[in-house]
């Protein structure tokens, strides 16, 4: 079986399913060859298979061991044990870079240059550059670089395999996450029944501010009823009267008028009779 396979990401499937039957020598050319292929970010399952762990009894237990620091480690942990490992390619180099990088990124989003520089053993800024937005083409970062400031802001990253023994403290951030959701999600609830209390408050004093108002409408309504109905039989009364009872200076002027003339004939028959 030849063990020749230009390996990307999307036939890494076909990867797995030849080193499930391979072993020894065509194992080991595998694993370089899924090591450098670009787009391969996963190594767990295969350092999980039996026929891969074989390898540690072998002449390439080096190469299961350099498999073990792509899956779990990072630059720094190959440059510590490199005279016992294989040597890496351009290609090899990195991309397990990219993996420092991602390691540092889920301690802390935002890395000075002088941080990174170190863990990946470059010489200057600018092959620091080349590589993060390498990293960022291949997706394996959502960062931006702040040269002004000297530091790399990660938005996002990958995820990387996690070793058994991570598991305890993985379980232990999530009860702590379940946890803290539970508190929120009781103080809600508490909110909830503050807010159900103060609106039945509300409504209840909303209906009692209607029903006062729809009586003092009533009563005010029903007072300028009487008073308009009261003001009306006045005026009609008024009316009467005056009708029924002529004004006193005009009956008794006319009398006078009658006597005055009975007066002035009386007297004017005297003086004739006496001329005669």
């Amino acid at each position: 079986m030849s063990a020749e396979v230009n390996l990307t990401g999307q036939n890494q499937k076909q990867f797995l399913l030849l080193a499930k039957s391979a072993k020894g020598a065509v194992l080991a050319t595998l694993i370089h060859q899924v090591l450098e292929a670009p787009g391969v970010y996963v190594f767990g399952e295969l350092l999980g298979m039996p026929n891969a762990r074989e390898l540690t009894d072998t002449d390439f237990a080096s190469t299961f061991r350099l498999l073990t620091v792509f899956t779990y480690g990072t630059y720094a942990d190959y440059l510590a044990e490199a005279c016992n490992l294989p040597p890496l390619t351009e290609a090899q180099k990195n991309k397990l870079r990219h993996f420092s990088v991602v390691s540092l990124a889920a301690k802390v989003k935002c890395i000075p240059y002088t941080v990174l520089l170190e863990a990946l053993a470059l010489r200057n800024v600018q092959q620091l550059e080349d590589l993060v937005i390498e990293a960022m083409y291949a997706d394996v970062l959502r960062s931006s670089l702040e040269q002004n400031n000297q530091r790399l802001e990660v938005d996002y990253s990958i995820g990387r395999d996690i070793q058994r023994q991570g598991l305890s403290a993985i379980a232990r951030t999530l009860q702590e996450c379940c946890a803290g959701c539970e508190d929120v999600l009781s103080g809600i609830g508490e909110q909830v029944s503050l807010a159900n209390q103060h609106k039945e408050q509300q409504l209840g004093l909303k209906q009692q501010t209607e029903s006062e108002v729809a009586n003092l409408k009533k009563t005010i309504k029903v007072t300028t009823t009487a008073a308009a109905a009261s003001a009306t039989s006045q005026d009609a009364e008024q009316h009467l009267t005056e009708l029924r009872e002529p004004a006193a200076g005009t009956n008794q002027c006319q009398p006078s008028k009658k006597a005055s003339k009975g007066k002035g004939l009386q007297g004017s028959a005297k003086i004739w009779s006496k001329s005669n």
